[in-house]
Order: structure tokens, then C-alpha cells, then sequence
């Protein structure tokens, strides 16, 4: 499969993107794999690089965007932070990737059982970690079932994930209330700001 070039990513649309990104799931969960060169990518990669997609996802070591998707050098974007939450850095990462770089697709990726969330879920406190998992309560706080403290935890994996799905969606009303130039590119349909959550136990995407 040959990288992306400007004249491919020119004719991407955020609709073709997401179908990119599934069909790359798809092949994943087979385990499938596009037919690529590595090397030859490198090559053809040194002077410039035109990616369809941006993905902000988890650190977990499980949750690799290029692997779950199924992509090559040159054809994505990836930020990634234990929570996939987004800051003021992360915003400007996706204004370079979008405004300046192309992309067509905003992703952010969350998934199941999810360290960070579970330590949210805990209200964990431990150095400069305390400050990353306050940005993620605010979701924990979101979701309102069940109501007894005795579940409100990370032994509760349901409400772990729904929480995870809460963060997603807090992410993405982040994204467009922070940054007007994302925003504007949205309503003007030059780009897609999604969400989608992956399933550690057998590996595939769901867009929300």
C-alpha cells in the first residue's frame, strides 16, 4: 500500500476517513494487514507527510492507533495521554494537523477498562498524577448511575467504561468550545470531530 500523498489527501473527505479507519479495524480484528512496504514508506516519506487523520488516544500499551487501525507510516496523526483527555497543547497539535498539515478526521479514542479512568473512578492521588486524574473526573461525576458510592469504583467495570464513553464525549465538547479554528472547520465540513471507543477484549472500534 503506497503512502498518502497531497493529491490523495486532497480528495479525502471525513466521511472517507472514518471509512478508511474502519475498513483498517476490520482487518485488525481478522488479523489482517494491508500490504506495505515499511521501508519503502520511510522512503517515500522524507520530504513531507499528507495524514487523512488525527487520533487522540490512551497510552496504553494495548491501544497502538497505527496498529488497531491498521496504518502505515505517513497516513495518521497520534496524540496520545494516559485518559485521552485534551489540553491546550493537544489543541494545538490538532489546529497544526488540520489547519496546517490536512487532516480530514478528528478520532478520540477511548477504551475499555482504561487505567486512567479507574483511577478517576478512585479518586487516586500520587504526585503529578493527582493533576492528570482531575481532569478526568469531571466524567465520573457525569454519569449518574449507579447511584451507591460501593459502585462508584474501578471494581465496577461497567461503570469504568461508561464513565471512559463520558470522557469521549467531554473530550469532543472540549475540543470545539477551546478551539474556535477547529470549530469553524467543522461547520464548514472541511473536517469531522468523532469519538469511538476500543474493546481490549477482542479489538474493535466502535464510533460513537
Amino acid at each position: 500500500m503506497k503512502v498518502h500523498t497531497k493529491e490523495t489527501q486532497s480528495t479525502m473527505t471525513p466521511k472517507k476517513a472514518i471509512q478508511f479507519l474502519k475498513e483498517g479495524n476490520e482487518r485488525f480484528q481478522n488479523n489482517l494487514k494491508a500490504n506495505r512496504n515499511l521501508l519503502q514508506q520511510v522512503n517515500e516519506t522524507k520530504d513531507g507527510q499528507f495524514p487523512f487523520a488525527t487520533i487522540l488516544s490512551c497510552i496504553d500499551s494495548r491501544v497502538s492507533a497505527e496498529l488497531v487501525f491498521d496504518q502505515g507510516l505517513g497516513d495518521i496523526f497520534s496524540i496520545r495521554i494516559a485518559g485521552n483527555f485534551v489540553n491546550e497543547d493537544i489543541l494545538g497539535s490538532m489546529e497544526f494537523a488540520c489547519k496546517l498539515a490536512g487532516t480530514k478526521l478528528i478520532v478520540v479514542l477511548g477504551h475499555t477498562s482504561c487505567g486512567a479512568v479507574k483511577g478517576a473512578c478512585d479518586h487516586a492521588r500520587l504526585g503529578n498524577l493527582t493533576t492528570l486524574i482531575n481532569k478526568i473526573e469531571p466524567a465520573v461525576e457525569a454519569v449518574k448511575e449507579p447511584k451507591d458510592e460501593s459502585l462508584r469504583n474501578s471494581k465496577n467495570l461497567d461503570f469504568v467504561d461508561a464513565v471512559a464513553v463520558k470522557n469521549v464525549e467531554i473530550a469532543l465538547e472540549n475540543i470545539k468550545a477551546q478551539s474556535p479554528i477547529l470549530k469553524e472547520m467543522e461547520e464548514e465540513g472541511e473536517i469531522a470531530i468523532v469519538g469511538a471507543m476500543y474493546d481490549l477484549s477482542d479489538g474493535k472500534v466502535v464510533f460513537l
